[in-house]
């Protein structure tokens, strides 16, 4: 695929220079961990090298539409990775291929196909890993500006009912992430402070 490092340069010179600072979770180092966590899964998961970089390059565009709007950014992040891969003369299924990939992304995931279903585990892959704690504070500080979330004990019951309603797709994810999601559930739901009225 040629081309695949100069457009991704490009893309991320367009993430470090439009994403709001206000984005502590959607900023450019979420999208570099995504990339770093794919050749986790593509050491497990076998797949033609033409549609690793095509899965690479819907990791480096999924959160692009965020350097536009935070509504539907999805759908707007599919509009401008259509537009730069005209630019760069890829065929027509690549492109479908790669504007499906950001379109899976959105929540709740539906993927439809296994390069679908590797991009949703590799975007919320965190959910079952170590650092859980420290990227669930930052999208915490990001939804603090957001939608004016306030309350930490708030943000961890819906951090719960996340977590209980996700679902990981590929056998490596589910293996090796949904029992140290389980554990957050369950420390998640012990740090939960009852109000009484």
């Amino acid at each position: 695929m040629k081309g695949y490092y100069k457009l991704r340069k490009q893309i991320l010179k367009i993430l470090e220079n439009k994403l709001s600072k206000d984005l502590h979770y959607h900023g450019v180092h979420h999208t570099l961990d995504a990339l770093e966590t794919s050749d986790k899964y593509l050491r497990h998961i076998k797949i033609d090298p033409e549609d690793a970089k095509l899965l690479r390059l819907g990791i480096l565009f999924h959160d692009i539409g965020f350097t536009e709007t935070t509504v539907d950014h999805e759908k707007k992040g599919a509009e401008i990775a259509q537009k730069i891969l005209k630019e760069y003369n890829f065929d027509q299924k690549s492109i479908n291929t790669i504007t499906n990939l950001i379109l899976a992304t959105e929540i709740p995931q539906h993927p439809q196909t296994l390069l679908e279903q590797i991009i949703c585990d590799v975007d919320l892959d965190y959910l079952g890993r170590p650092d859980f704690y420290k990227i669930s504070d930052s999208l915490f500080e990001e939804l603090k500006v957001l939608v004016g979330l306030k309350d930490k004990n708030e943000w961890n019951k819906i951090q719960i009912r996340f977590l209980e309603k996700h679902q990981y797709h590929t056998e490596f994810a589910i293996k090796n992430r949904q029992p140290e999601k389980e554990k957050r559930i369950a420390e998640l739901k012990n740090m939960i402070v009852e109000k009484n009225i």
